[in-house]
C-alpha cells in the first residue's frame, strides 16, 4: 500500500511544480509583453530621462562701459577640463600636456591619465587659450562656464555691484539693470552616468544663449581714477573714517565720478545712501532763498554778536568773533550767527518749499538701489529753533548726490536736473537701443539769484574759507562746510564731517565737485581738509588728456577772464569780457598746449624719489600720467624711470622701498 502511495504523491508534487513553472512563465511573458509592447514608449522615455537631462546654458552678461566705451565689467568664458583615460591614445603624452598646459605636477597628471575611472575632472578653471591648446585631442573634454570680471579692480566696485553664484546682479548697476544685462539663457542636453553625473563631452546644444545688452555709464574712467586716488590719499592724510567724492556736469546732470570709500576697506555707496547734516555748505541756499523772496539784499547788515548769540536756551557760535557784517560777508566768512539772523525773517513754509525745490528731502532718481531721501521735516514739526538751525545746515540730512545736484543748479543758472549715471543701452550688436536723455526737474532758483550767489562763492574761494580750493589759472566757486557728526542717536563729541562743494570755471562751469571726509582727526575744518582735495582733483582733471572738458573754452577763459567788480560789499561778474590782447592770446595758446593733446614725443617722467606719495601723485597727475603703487612706503623711483619720455596718459608705477631703507 505504501509503495503505491509514494509514486502518487510524487506525481502530484511534480504536477504542482509544473503548474507553478507554467504560471510563472505565463506571467513573465505577459509582463514582457506589457513592458515591451504596451508600455514601451513610457519606459523608453523614463530611460532617456535618466540618461539625459536638459540644462540651462547661462547667457553672457552684457558689459558695463564708461562713457568712452572702456570696459568696467565683462563676462569671460572659462572652462573645466576633464580627461577620459580609456579614450586616450597616449597616456604618457597626455600627462605631459597636462603638465605643460595646466601646470599640474607630473604625479598628479599621470594619476589622472592612468585612472580606472571613466573620466577625471581636473582641478581649476581655465581660460579659452587653454582650451584652444587641448581641443581636438582625443580623451580631453571641456565644460564651459562664465565668470564676471571687473577690469579695474576695486575702482567703482560699490557702484558697479556684483553677481552672485546664480548669475543675478547684487547691488549697484548690476542689480538695477539686471534684466538688461543678464540676456536670455540657452538650453543643452547632457548625458548622465548611472549615478546621475554629467558625462564630459556628451552634450548637445539645442538653443543658443542670447547675450545680454551693454550698459554705458556717464562715468569717465580718468576722473573716477583721479577722484579715487585723491580721496584715498586724503583719508590717509587726515585719519578720516571714510569719505565721498563726486564730479558732475551741471548742465546735463551726468555723474562723471562717484567715489565712496571707507578707511577699513569696506565697499560703500554712502554718496547715495548715507545722509549727513551739511552744515555751512547749505548756507548759500539760505542766502539764495532770501534774495529770491526779496526778504534781504546782499548789502544788508547783520550784527554777529562778537561770536556768540543766545537764542532761548541755545547758543549759536562762530569760529571767529565778528561785529557788523553784510549778508554777503556773512556768507564769505561763513558766520553762523550772521546767516541765522538774516534767515529769521523767512516764513517756515517758504523756507521749506525752497529746500524742497532744491531737491532736499526726496530721492534724486539717480537709478541705483538703496538711495536715501534724506530728512527734511515739514514746518508743522519744526521747533522755535528750526529756522536758525536749517539756515546753517542743521536739522536736515542730505545725501552727497543731493548736495552736488543742488550746487549744479547754482552753476547752471538755477535749474535742478536729475542726476544721470547711465547714458544708453546697447543691443547685442553694439547699436544704441535706448538713450537716457538729461531731464530737468524744475527751476529751483531765478537765474539772477543763481548768478549773484555764484559770484559770492568765488569770493569764498579767493578771500574766504575756501582758499585751499583755489586754482592759479581758473576761478573756482565753492563753499566749505564743517558739521558735527551725528551717530547712534546723538552727536559724537569731537567728531566732525568736513566738506567742500564747488564748480569751475566759475563764470562758465563745466564741472561740479563735491568732497566730504567723515570724522577727520586733528584739523577737521572743511577749508583745511576737503578744499585741498578739490584743488588736487581739478588740477589732475586739467592734466588728464581724455577728461570730458571743453579745452578750447578753458583756454579762452584763462586768456580772457571776466572782470569782477565790487559794488559796496557785493561782488559780481561784469557782463562784458575784456578784449583779447596779444599777451593773453599767447597765454591762451600756451594753456591750450598744456591741456591739449600734448607733445607727440611724449612727456618726460619727473624724478619723484624721496617725495611723499601725495606730492608725487599730484606732480605726475599734473603732467597727465596715471599713477599706481603696490603699497605704502618711501618712493625710491618710478617705472618708467625718471627722464624717460612716454605718452601722456600712460601709467607710471611708483617703486616703493621698505620703511627702514636708508
Amino acid at each position: 500500500m505504501e509503495a503505491r502511495r509514494l509514486p502518487a504523491r510524487s506525481a502530484r508534487r511534480r504536477r504542482v511544480i509544473l503548474l507553478g513553472w507554467t504560471l510563472a512563465s505565463v506571467a513573465l511573458v505577459v509582463r514582457a509583453f506589457q513592458l515591451q509592447v504596451l508600455e514601451w514608449e513610457e519606459w523608453r522615455a523614463r530611460a532617456a530621462q535618466q540618461q539625459r537631462k536638459t540644462l540651462e546654458v547661462p547667457a553672457p552678461r552684457g558689459a558695463i562701459l564708461d562713457r568712452d566705451g572702456v570696459a568696467l565689467a565683462l563676462s569671460h568664458e572659462i572652462y573645466r577640463v576633464a580627461v577620459a583615460p580609456r579614450e586616450l591614445e597616449d597616456a604618457e603624452g597626455a600627462a605631459a600636456l597636462l603638465v605643460d598646459v595646466l601646470g599640474l605636477g607630473r604625479t598628479e597628471a599621470l594619476r589622472a591619465t592612468r585612472s580606472q575611472r571613466p573620466w577625471v575632472v581636473l582641478p581649476g578653471l581655465h581660460s579659452p587659450a587653454v582650451r584652444e591648446r587641448l581641443v581636438g585631442i582625443t580623451g580631453f573634454h571641456f565644460e564651459r562656464a562664465l565668470r564676471r570680471f571687473y577690469a579695474h579692480g576695486d575702482l567703482a566696485r560699490a557702484l558697479l555691484g556684483d553677481v552672485d553664484a546664480g548669475g543675478a546682479g547684487v547691488g549697484g548697476i548690476e542689480q538695477e539693470f539686471d534684466a538688461v544685462l543678464r540676456g536670455r539663457p540657452g538650453q543643452e542636453v547632457v548625458a548622465r552616468d548611472a549615478n546621475g553625473r554629467p558625462i564630459p563631452g556628451e552634450s548637445w546644444l539645442i538653443r543658443e544663449p542670447q547675450r545680454g545688452k551693454d550698459v554705458v555709464l556717464t562715468l569717465d574712467l580718468d576722473l573716477q581714477e583721479i577722484g579715487h586716488q585723491a580721496l584715498e590719499e586724503a583719508i590717509v592724510a587726515t585719519g578720516a573714517a571714510g569719505g565721498d567724492l563726486l564730479i558732475t556736469e551741471p548742465w546735463s546732470g551726468e555723474i562723471l565720478a562717484l567715489v565712496s570709500l571707507r578707511a577699513d576697506g569696506r565697499r560703500s555707496l554712502s554718496a547715495i545712501n548715507a545722509p549727513y547734516e551739511p552744515g555751512s555748505t547749505l548756507k548759500p541756499f539760505t542766502v539764495a532763498t532770501l534774495l529770491a523772496e526779496g526778504l534781504a539784499a546782499l548789502q544788508d547788515s547783520v550784527y554777529a554778536e562778537g561770536g556768540v548769540w543766545t537764542v532761548g536756551t541755545r547758543a549759536i557760535r562762530d569760529v571767529h568773533p565778528y561785529g557788523s557784517l553784510t549778508v554777503a560777508d556773512a556768507l564769505r566768512v561763513s558766520s553762523n550767527i550772521g546767516i541765522a539772523k538774516a534767515a529769521a525773517v523767512l516764513p517756515p513754509g517758504v523756507h521749506y518749499q525752497h529746500l524742497r525745490d532744491l531737491g532736499f528731502g526726496s530721492p534724486t532718481g539717480i537709478g541705483l538701489p538703496g538711495e536715501s531721501a534724506g530728512t527734511l521735516r515739514r514746518p508743522r514739526d519744526w521747533s522755535a529753533y528750526s529756522t536758525s538751525s536749517l539756515a546753517i545746515g542743521y536739522e536736515i540730512a542730505v545725501t552727497p548726490v543731493q548736495m552736488v545736484m543742488a550746487y549744479g543748479a547754482l552753476a547752471n543758472g538755477g535749474v535742478l536736473v536729475e542726476p544721470r549715471i547711465v547714458r544708453e543701452v546697447l543691443d547685442e550688436l553694439g547699436r544704441p537701443q535706448q538713450r537716457l536723455a538729461p531731464r530737468v526737474v524744475r527751476r529751483a532758483l531765478p537765474a539772477s539769484v543763481a548768478g549773484e550767489v555764484s559770484a559770492l562763492l568765488v569770493d569764498v574761494v579767493e578771500a574766504g574759507t575756501g582758499k585751499e580750493a583755489a586754482l592759479a589759472t581758473f576761478s573756482v566757486a565753492g563753499k566749505t562746510g564743517t558739521s558735527r557728526y551725528h551717530g547712534s542717536g546723538h552727536y559724537e563729541r569731537g567728531s566732525y564731517q568736513a566738506s567742500f562743494v564747488g564748480f569751475f570755471p566759475a563764470d562758465a562751469p563745466q564741472l561740479v565737485v563735491f568732497v566730504k571726509l567723515d570724522r577727520p582727526t586733528g584739523v577737521y575744518y572743511g577749508g583745511m581738509t576737503a578744499a585741498p582735495v578739490t584743488r588736487a582733483t581739478l588740477e589732475a582733471a586739467l592734466a588728464a588728456r581724455r577728461a570730458p572738458l571743453d579745452r578750447r573754452a578753458l583756454a579762452l577763459a584763462a586768456a580772457n577772464p571776466p572782470p569782477r567788480q565790487r559794488d559796496g560789499q557785493r561782488i559780481r561778474f561784469a557782463s562784458v569780457r575784456r578784449a583779447a590782447v596779444p599777451e593773453r592770446e599767447a597765454e591762451a595758446e600756451a594753456l591750450a598746449a598744456a591741456v591739449g593733446e600734448g607733445d607727440a614725443a611724449g612727456v618726460a617722467v619727473p624724478d619723484v624719489a624721496g617725495l611723499p606719495v601725495r606730492v608725487a601723485v599730484r606732480r605726475l597727475h599734473a603732467l597727465g600720467f596715471r599713477v599706481a603703487w603696490p603699497r605704502s612706503g618711501p618712493i625710491v623711483g618710478t617705472e618708467p624711470a625718471a627722464g624717460q619720455r612716454v605718452t601722456a596718459g600712460a601709467v607710471v608705477l611708483l617703486l616703493v622701498g621698505d620703511r627702514n631703507d636708508g
